[in-house]
């Protein structure tokens, strides 16, 4: 008879809120994605010249890291060892994105320093989700 490891109940529950989390992360891509003209006409002119001119690369970037959290923290949340891949795929998309936020456009000068702490949130969660799935095949509770 085979013993099956089981990811902790505390564990399962942490996954799930995950995967709420990385749905709002989905509806905030969604939610930019179609910012219309008039809507960014209304913010600070600084901000306009950022949302107008995002690239293809930083977008494809974003939907990496939030398609890729909700679809590992569902894998997570299910005990698939499928979740570490596609979540080190959310962290490099989430990397990237901030790379354009805080490098190439320099996003603390033209909003200030408030604008560094849902990034860090992000790329910490995104970076625990990571280490938790990695530790899971590891310790053999993800299959």
């Amino acid at each position: 008879m085979s013993s099956t490891k089981r990811m902790s109940t505390g564990l399962k529950v942490f996954a799930w809120l995950m995967v709420l989390w990385n749905g709002i992360g989905v509806a905030a891509f969604f939610s930019q994605l179609m910012m219309t003209p008039e809507m960014i006409a209304q913010l600070p002119e600084t901000q306009q010249a950022v949302y107008r001119d995002i690239p293809v690369w930083s977008y494809s970037a974003y939907a990496l890291a939030v398609f890729g959290g909700l679809t590992g923290s569902i894998l997570l949340a299910l005990g698939k060892k499928l979740a570490f891949p596609v979540l080190v795929i959310s962290l490099a998309g989430v990397i990237v994105q901030q790379y354009y936020n805080f490098v190439v456009i320099d996003a603390i000068s033209i909003m200030g320093w408030g604008i560094v702490v849902m990034p860090v949130i992000v790329t910490s969660i995104a970076l625990l989700l990571v280490l938790i799935s990695q530790r899971g095949v590891r310790a053999g509770w993800l299959h």
